[in-house]
């Protein structure tokens, strides 16, 4: 392999495609056979690819798009519609034969994954200036494990990140006040009651307590044993030890839906594996608490990748390419290949008619398999398995001299019948997201079905945003320049959506999971890892000494 992943994989991507799409215009790949074969670049299967190639195997990465990424691509607002609603491709004539050799060719289709599709406005020109993620709202913490495994990888040297300064806002009783996530924060704080901070500045040291305790006792040291939060209160629902704390209402939605990031309504949830228990609450708030610091140019305890989410897969397929990994972009999958006997899946045939075989194939969730098409576990039964998505293009900021910042609505803020918390992340030009003097505004919200949760991110939007005048003037009431931070910012193009969340499949052929609604990436590293299990289940998950050597490495900035 060369040692530039990026000018070999677009050698390859170029071959690939910018011709006619007959099947003589399409490379041949050589060898013909792979120890892991992988079908899409989102994250996911990049960071699979990376690892599985840090492990020794010999690694054919494809995707049918001309650009890197897949579910979690960052396109501009113009190309949305098109991939959330795509055309419905017809049968490749690649797939036409019955057999090969002792192989039975099975057609392979995609399903499309997103529902509801409603936009409004117009984004402005030049489109190409704005780039929107198609997993947002998303944040990576300073301390996390996705951080950690670019900085393992050598993937951190692929891409850069920014700080989220502006913190957290909550909206509540029809307001926006800040998060009070530190001690410095809740005594300014003039909006809290002077018992409402004693309370909440007690929590906080006794959690960090708890931290601090319990890293002890991990590393074999003698710690305050006495310090420790006790087991019977980490196995109760949170919210019931917030009471026990005596935290007021609003306190306890700061806790819970702002630093400990539970997605459904604590006081209402009609399923106990919806409710977040004290062990679950502190397990957030210590990563929040270590991520707050962790590096000199980070104010708060949030980073998000310049140019957006999709430059996060692309970072590790430049780790897997270096190691070894074979990259072909516009490449799609017209079949898979299986053996009768065995009743396994050994490989793929290509749209170029060309048939690659290997040990384990993987492909992204787009992919309609038969043998897939399945209901999730008991497990995941009662959750809701859609998630709500917005994207907004915005004239100003939401907070007055703040960039990039984070809004929480809880339950029930927005309407009684709101189950769940909305998130919004507002993101500047400093990100290279959109131009100068324009925001780009993601907001997400967990759903049973897409129209509803599609109601109660339109009604965040409301409360956030003003709508443009007809003529195209801002809409805005007249007010004075002393209380211009009352001036809501005027809504120019959105565009609202629903999304399917799958998980990761086991078996012959791998599936990975889908972007959920999460507002980091835990969950879905941890799936992908139990899916590096099923593939190299004696290997080291991305090791330290996978990482390539750099002569600037520096492990202690955010860029």
């Amino acid at each position: 392999m060369a040692e530039d992943p990026a000018a070999t994989s677009s050698a390859i991507a170029i071959a690939a495609g910018d011709r006619g799409g007959n099947l003589h215009d399409y490379p041949t790949i050589d060898p013909t056979s792979f120890d892991v074969f992988i079908c899409g670049t989102g994250l996911p299967e990049s960071v699979l690819a990376a690892a599985c190639a840090a492990a020794g195997k010999t690694v054919l990465h494809v995707d049918p798009s001309p650009f890197y990424g897949s579910l979690y691509s960052s396109l501009p607002p113009p190309s949305l519609p098109s991939f959330l609603s795509p055309s419905p491709s017809p049968p490749s004539s690649a797939a036409a034969a019955a057999s090969f050799d002792s192989h039975t060719v099975v057609d392979l289709h995609r399903r499309c994954l997103y529902s509801e599709l409603e936009t409004s406005g117009a984004a402005p020109e030049p489109s190409r200036r704005f780039t929107v993620d198609l997993v947002g709202p998303r944040v990576l913490y300073c301390a996390d494990e996705a951080v950690d495994l670019l900085l393992r990888s050598g993937g951190s040297h692929h891409v850069e990140f920014k700080s989220v300064e502006g913190g957290s806002l909550l909206y509540w009783e029809g307001r926006l006040y800040p998060v009070p996530d530190s001690r410095q924060a809740i005594f300014k704080d003039a909006t809290l009651k002077l018992k409402e901070k004693n309370v909440l500045f007690r929590f906080f040291k006794l959690v960090q307590a708890h931290i601090a305790a319990s890293a002890s006792a991990d590393e074999g040291e003698e710690g305050d044993a006495s310090a420790k939060i006790p087991e019977e209160d980490l196995d109760i629902p949170f919210i019931e030890y917030l009471k026990k704390r005596q935290l007021s209402p609003k306190m306890r939605a700061v806790v819970l839906y702002a630093i400990a990031m539970a997605d459904y309504d604590q006081d209402g949830a009609d399923s106990s594996e919806k409710l977040l228990t004290t062990r679950e609450g502190i397990q957030t708030i210590a990563l929040y608490s270590l991520s707050i610091g962790r590096f000199a140019n980070a104010e708060g305890a949030f980073i998000y990748p310049m140019y957006g989410h999709g430059e996060l897969p692309q970072a590790f397929c430049r780790c897997a390419a270096v190691k070894g990994a074979l990259y072909v972009l516009r490449m799609p999958v017209a079949a898979l290949l299986v053996d009768e006997e065995k009743k396994h899946f050994v490989g793929a045939r290509l749209a170029s008619g060309q048939d690659i075989l290997c040990q384990q194939l993987i492909l992204d969730p787009s992919y309609k398999i038969p043998t897939l098409d399945v209901p999730c576990d008991g497990s995941d039964s009662n959750l809701p398995r859609k998630v709500a998505r917005g994207i907004c293009i915005i004239s100003k900021s939401v907070k007055q001299d703040s960039s990039n910042v984070l809004v929480v609505f809880p339950p029930k803020s927005l309407e009684e019948q709101q189950v769940a918390a909305v998130r919004v992340l507002q993101l500047s030009s400093n990100l290279a997201v959109c131009p100068p003097g324009m925001f780009v505004a993601y907001l997400s919200t967990p759903c049973a079905d897409a129209s509803t949760g599609k109601q109660c991110i339109k009604k965040a939007i409301d409360v956030l945003f003003s709508p443009q005048a007809s003529d195209g003037s801002e809409g805005h009431l007249e007010t004075t320049s002393e209380n211009d931070e009352d001036v809501k910012p005027t809504l120019i193009w959105s565009c609202v959506y629903g999304q399917e969340i799958t998980q990761g499949t086991s078996g012959s052929l791998l599936s990975c999971p889908m972007p959920d609604a999460s507002l980091d990436y835990r969950n879905i590293l941890e799936s992908t890892k139990k899916l590096f299990v099923d593939i190299c289940p004696n290997e080291e998950f991305l090791p330290r000494k996978a990482a390539p050597v750099y002569a600037d490495d520096d492990s202690d900035s955010a860029e």
